[in-house]
């Protein structure tokens, strides 16, 4: 067996391996590259061919797991993807939507340069279109967690909750080689213990080999008390000032998060009766997949579902889809809270809303995710004192704060929680998805606390699994 990792290696986005193992060649997950450093990657070309992968398996639906899906499908990819049945729908949503804000952002880009009186740079043009995505799209075949698929008769694949977000999972890959039988798990992003929503992240028994994500690898969540409460406070003190509150979000799970809260935090009256905007057609429609999928949830939120009391709806909250709707979102009088993607400011509406509020004082910019370092929201987060929005630089004026607890990734605690529960004695564990002093800390901790080979793999570094491993430095 041989796994490559082409993807997320000493950086957060981008997750995609190449497994080769009992005749196939499997690639887990195919996401986009954010950062800004990384955006060229999109682009490149693949070291392997797409005409001859056999099987994608998708561990979750956030675009940098499947968003370069479709740029695979143009480069000649034709075969069965594999994933839950909530991600099959929420996949689907997520490449349409990135098809749809490439073709935008190309145009404006082309538009932007033309009154410049600018020669365009060699690709303004998507990365992708819709056609792509809902090709990608018809490939798709949905599965239940715990439910084994043979896609040979040496090869079985598992989903497992990994509670990140709706449908997400963990994947166990099974192979049959030389009368034994070798499981490679790879975590896909593992979510917190008792979080709302998404069920607990499940615990394996064991694996030969891991791959496992280290986002927050290097530490463990801070605690500011519980998320009403933190959330409860910026609202007030946003509406004193009489500003609006501008929270970069996530379509999936994050924005259902927030509507949670906020829903709960009105029907108490502890926060005033303010417009709240959701400017996201995708997010609009997540909240309908939830509904459908309501049995992937956990029992706690189906209860509440079937009680007469949705926790996705309440008065005062307004479900954008139209651009026009979106564009006089910030004309309307009083202070408002605006809910928008893309959670990292890479794209979408939330820039427009940035552009209108990022200079006024009285209002609050919250970020309640992971800002990838080189994203726009991490150089707001990291309140440099101008950024670049639409190409005109902006000063950063407005409150910035950080909301924890939001987050769907786990902390170190969690990851070696779960990593620690392994009975069967994992041969090696490759750390991907985080930032390179993220995963090194994380390999570090591991073979002090668990004993356990810890490596941080390079990028496209080719790896034989049932070698011996190679001493030396992570």
């Amino acid at each position: 067996m041989h796994l490559t990792f082409l993807g997320a290696t000493r950086q957060v986005t981008g997750s995609r391996y190449l497994l080769e193992a009992g005749g196939l060649r499997i690639m887990v997950d195919c996401g986009l590259f954010q950062e800004r450093d990384h955006l060229d990657r999109n682009w490149a070309m693949p070291i392997v061919r797409a005409g001859t992968i056999d099987f994608l398996l998708l561990t979750h639906g956030h675009l940098d797991h499947c968003g370069l899906v479709p740029r695979l499908v143009r480069g000649g990819f034709d075969a069965p993807i594999i994933t839950t049945t909530p991600t099959v729908d929420l996949a689907r949503l997520v490449m349409l939507d990135s098809a749809r804000i490439q073709v935008e952002d190309a145009k404006y880009k082309r538009r932007r340069h033309k009154r410049e009186r600018r020669r365009p740079p060699r690709r303004v043009e998507p990365l992708y279109y819709p056609g792509h995505a809902r090709r990608a799209a018809r490939m798709m075949r949905g599965v239940g967690f715990g439910q084994p698929v043979r896609l040979n008769d040496d090869v079985r694949v598992t989903f497992h909750e990994s509670g990140h977000i709706l449908g997400s999972a963990m994947i166990e890959i099974e192979v049959r080689e030389d009368d034994r039988t070798e499981r490679v798990v790879f975590s896909g992003d593992l979510g917190q213990w008792d979080k709302p929503l998404v069920g607990d992240p499940t615990l394996l028994e064991g694996a030969d080999y891991v791959v496992m994500e280290s986002t927050y690898g290097d530490r463990d969540h801070t605690k500011h008390g519980p998320i009403d409460e933190q959330l409860e406070r910026v609202v007030n003190e946003t509406a004193q000032r009489g500003g609006n509150l501008v929270v970069p979000t996530f379509a999936i799970e994050r924005a259902q998060d927030l509507i949670f809260h906020l829903g709960r935090l009105r029907r108490a009256r502890r926060i005033p009766p303010l417009s709240v905007y959701l400017d996201s057609p995708m997010a609009v429609d997540v909240t309908g997949i939830f509904r459908k999928h309501r049995s992937f949830l956990d029992e706690e939120t189906r209860a509440l579902f079937d009680s007469g009391d949705p926790p996705l709806r309440f008065p005062g909250l307004h479900l954008v889809r139209s651009a026009r709707h979106s564009r006089g979102i910030n004309g309307a009088p009083g202070s408002k809270i605006i809910l928008s993607t893309s959670g990292m400011c890479t794209a979408g509406r939330i820039k427009h809303h940035l552009r209108q509020n990022i200079e006024r004082p009285e209002s609050t910019v919250v970020f309640v995710g992971y800002q990838a370092r080189g994203t726009l929201g991490r150089r707001i987060l990291e309140r440099e004192p101008r950024v670049r929005i639409h190409g005109r630089e902006y000063d950063v004026r407005a409150t910035i704060a950080h909301i924890n607890g939001f987050s769907a990734h786990g902390d170190r605690g969690d990851l070696l929680r779960w990593l620690g529960h392994f009975s069967d004695t994992p041969r090696r564990v490759f750390l991907t998805h985080g930032e390179e002093s993220a995963a090194l800390s994380l390999a570090e901790s591991i073979r002090e606390r668990l004993g356990l080979d810890a490596t941080v793999p390079h990028e496209e570094e080719r790896v034989e699994l049932g070698a011996s491993p190679v001493p030396g430095p992570a």
